[in-house]
């Protein structure tokens, strides 16, 4: 295996997977001419054949096969390698690495970073952007953050967690919608109206939590379409083409337009936890923890986070 090229494993597993060149180029955002170079350097430097091209995609041979069974177990011990070597160099460094949805959590993961950085000498704190949940996960999950900020659940990914904080849930709809001019509503209420699902998160869990799926009378959520993102969503529900259920203190940070925040009096709240893995430097995910605590019963960040 001291032959092979990492980064080549990789996009033959890609290929292996989609069966195609074309879309494991797309997946790898690489070019086709690079992932078919790739797999080419690959079979060059394992003395076989992986792949058989047809006109229709790509056929694993008998070696490809073998190949794509065992490769992705190599890829995750590598990468479970790496993390734990990351995760001993930031502590020994006194370093705490945060990874954070700057949509959702960036002005209260700066106030942590601060507050933790004051009271313990010469800490680091580094902050991640990620663009959505899943993004968080694989920054902790490949080493390159030790602890995140999520709203719960995240399904079964082998994470620790703690809870800090609990969010009202509340609902968003169009400034047209029937009941936009209400203070409160309930599901019942709601009972009709199709969920908008941008589409970041993690598991199948915390899609069925945040489509508030089923209903208390046991009903399944009327499921709307599915948009890549948050800020795509909004826009479908300001065209009323459904509603949308997210933590309340989203409303502060999140672009405004025709739509309207109102609470959801009898819909289960959103839990905010530190999740942190492993490797993760304990000593600094205690201090991380008490730190995030003290700040939350302070209402201006709770309003602000």
């Amino acid at each position: 295996m001291s032959d092979i090229d990492l980064r080549h494993l990789r996009s033959f597993l890609v290929v292996a997977r989609r069966r195609s060149i074309t879309g494991a180029g797309e997946a790898l955002h690489l070019t086709q001419q690079a992932v078919s170079t790739h797999v080419r350097q690959l079979e060059r430097a394992l003395g076989v054949d992986l792949l058989v091209r047809t006109s229709r995609g790509v056929l694993l041979t008998p070696a490809g096969e073998e190949l794509a069974a065992g490769g992705a177990t190599v890829v995750d011990d590598v990468a479970r390698l790496a993390a734990r070597v990351r995760a001993v160099a930031a502590a020994q460094r006194g370093t705490l690495r945060l990874a954070c949805c700057p949509a959702a959590t960036s002005l209260f993961a700066v106030d942590i970073a601060d507050a933790l950085e004051a009271s313990v000498p010469g800490l680091r704190v580094t902050l991640k952007g990620a663009r959505h949940p899943r993004e968080e996960l694989e920054l902790l999950g490949d080493g390159r953050a030790d602890a995140a900020f999520m709203w719960l659940p995240l399904g079964d990914v082998g994470l620790h967690t703690s809870v800090v904080r609990t969010d009202r849930r509340a609902v968003v709809l169009s400034t047209r919608h029937p009941l936009a001019d209400r203070t409160t509503l309930t599901l019942t209420d709601l009972a009709d109206d199709p969920v908008l699902r941008p589409d970041v998160l993690a598991s199948p869990e915390a899609d069925r939590y945040w489509l508030a799926d089923p209903r208390p009378d046991g009903r399944p959520a009327p499921r709307g379409p599915v948009v890549p993102t948050v800020e795509d969503c909004l826009l479908e529900v300001g065209r009323g083409h459904g509603v949308w259920f997210a933590p309340e203190p989203l409303r502060a940070l999140l672009p405004g337009g025709p739509v309207r925040w109102i609470p959801v009096t009898d819909a289960p709240p959103f839990d905010l936890a530190v999740v942190w893995h492993d490797q993760a430097p304990q000593p600094l995910i205690t201090r991380l923890i008490a730190e995030v605590r003290a700040l939350v019963g302070d209402d201006r960040h709770l309003d602000a986070a």
